[in-house]
C-alpha cells in the first residue's frame, strides 16, 4: 500500500502541478476610444500649430506689404516699389567695395529676401557731384554689382537682381558738402516685382 500511496500522491502533486501552473500575465488592452481620443488630440494640435504658423507668415507679408510704397518714377521694368525694411548701404569716396559696417545691413535685406522668394529687387547705384557724368555712371554701376554680388553671396538668385546705375543724376541730398556727399555714395534696393 505504501508504493500505492506514494504513486497517488505523486499523481495528485502532478495534477496539482499542472492546474496552478505558472501564472498567466494580464495584458490590458487599451481602450480603441483612448487610442483615438490622443490620435484626434494630436492631430489638431498639429494643425493648430500649422495654422498659427500660417498666421504668422501672413502677418510679416501684411507687415512688409505695408511698407510698399510706389515709386513717382517708374524703374525700368515699369512700376516699382519702396520698402523701408530694405535698406540702403554707402559707400567711401571713389570706392565700390561693401563696407564692413554694412555687412549686417545686407544680411538683414537678404534674410527679407529670403522670406519672399518671389520678390525681384533692383539695385540702384549713385554717386556724389564730384566726376564727370561718365566716371560716376560706371562707378554707380560697379557699386550696384558689388551690392548685387554680396547679395548673391548670401544664398539669393542672380535671376532676382538687375542692377541701374544713376552716377550722380538723382542725389538723396542736393546739398554740395561733405555730408550730402555722404549720403549720396549708395546703393539703393527698390522692388520690380512681387
Amino acid at each position: 500500500m505504501t508504493k500505492k500511496c506514494l504513486i497517488i500522491t505523486i499523481l495528485i502533486l502532478c495534477v496539482g502541478l499542472v492546474l496552478t501552473g505558472c501564472p498567466k500575465k494580464t495584458v490590458v488592452k487599451e481602450e480603441p476610444s483612448v487610442k483615438k481620443e490622443e490620435a484626434t488630440k494630436a492631430e489638431a494640435e498639429r494643425i493648430a500649430k500649422e495654422r498659427e504658423t500660417k498666421a504668422k507668415e501672413e502677418a510679416a507679408k501684411k507687415t512688409f506689404e505695408d511698407t510698399l510704397v510706389a515709386k513717382k518714377e517708374p524703374g525700368i521694368e515699369g512700376v516699382v516699389f519702396e520698402s523701408s525694411l530694405l535698406k540702403d548701404i554707402h559707400f567711401d569716396f571713389d570706392k565700390y567695395d561693401v563696407r564692413l559696417g554694412d555687412v549686417p545691413i545686407l544680411k538683414e535685406n537678404a534674410a527679407l529676401l529670403q522670406k519672399y522668394p518671389k520678390i525681384k529687387i533692383q539695385i540702384e547705384g549713385h554717386c556724389d557731384e564730384r566726376g564727370t557724368i561718365e566716371y560716376n555712371l560706371a562707378l554707380g554701376e560697379r557699386r550696384a554689382n558689388s551690392t548685387k554680388n554680396y547679395l548673391v553671396s548670401l544664398g539669393i538668385s542672380p535671376e532676382r537682381i538687375s542692377t541701374i546705375s544713376y552716377g550722380k543724376e538723382k542725389p538723396l541730398d542736393p546739398g554740395h558738402h561733405e555730408e550730402a556727399w555722404t549720403k549720396n555714395r549708395r546703393a539703393h534696393t527698390i522692388i520690380t516685382a512681387k
